[in-house]
């Protein structure tokens, strides 16, 4: 069910442009300073200034790049369509009478959008390594300000700020799931999961509302940026509990409208 669940939703023609499309902004931010290569990108700093370094700087910077919007955007795009598509076509139901249960079928599609999501993540340091090799080249990964890092310490903590990134999204992907199977059409669902991330989007930048910020799982997905700076990262360890408390709560609900309500009413 998994495989086919897969095969289905992975290879859409729109599933392949949206990540065609994730690809493409590491490729065509890289050729636009390829001059730059070995220097600092204009008078950027951080992970953006570094970017012209190596691949692997490329790669990051890229993450950070896209990280706030248009990544979230896929996900979304992936996690509600998988949770609705069935509804939409109007096939559910025969499901049920497969028989499929209702706990099968969560736990098949949640499985399915955690494999979306992951390959949406991925895709993102794939391209800008690969785009970063050919412009930039393989060098020591340097950080404005202080002394490049070991290839060890490099490959260590771009793992762990793109691991920590995949949880952001996977929470992410969880809540554009649950507003699939609760709202009536699949678009519905990821216009709701869009505004969701613009308004927290704007929460965020507010002092005066840090207080409402601070529960949203927005708040915390630009942490890892923390792992490449000299000061050193701080709040990964909140980030994490906020996003696995958005996931659970999520899944709860899920499992909760599948069980109480017919997502095909």
């Amino acid at each position: 069910m998994l495989r086919g669940e897969l095969r289905t939703q992975i290879l859409r023609l729109r599933t392949m442009i949206a990540l065609a499309c994730l690809a493409a902004v590491p490729i065509a931010a890289g050729w636009s300073f390829a001059s730059s290569a070995g220097h600092r990108n204009g008078t950027e700093s951080g992970l953006f200034g570094a970017s012209p370094f190596s691949a692997l700087n490329h790669a990051m910077a890229s993450q950070q790049f896209i990280g706030p919007l248009q990544l979230p955007i896929v996900v979304a795009l992936l996690a509600a369509t998988i949770a609705s598509a069935d509804r939409d076509w109007g096939i559910l139901r025969y499901l049920y009478v497969a028989p499929v249960t209702r706990g099968r079928l969560l736990a098949t599609k949640l499985a399915a959008t955690a494999v979306a999501t992951t390959l949406a993540v991925l895709t993102v340091p794939a391209a800008g390594l690969a785009a970063g090799t050919v412009l930039f080249g393989w060098h020591p990964f340097h950080v404005i300000g202080a002394a490049d890092l070991t290839a060890g310490g490099a490959a260590a903590r771009s793992l762990a700020a793109t691991a920590y990134l995949l949880l952001c999204m996977l929470a992410m992907a969880a809540i554009a799931f649950t507003l699939g199977l609760l709202l009536p059409r699949g678009a519905e669902a990821l216009a709701a999961a869009i505004g969701f991330v613009v308004l927290a989007g704007v929460l965020n930048g507010q002092d005066a509302l840090h207080a409402v910020a601070v529960v949203l799982p927005v708040h915390y997905w630009q942490n890892w940026v923390g792992l490449f700076d000299p000061a050193g990262a701080t709040g990964l360890g909140t980030g994490v509990l906020v996003q696995t408390g958005t996931i659970a709560l999520c899944v709860a609900a899920g499992w909760v409208i599948l069980l109480r309500r017919d997502p095909a009413a």
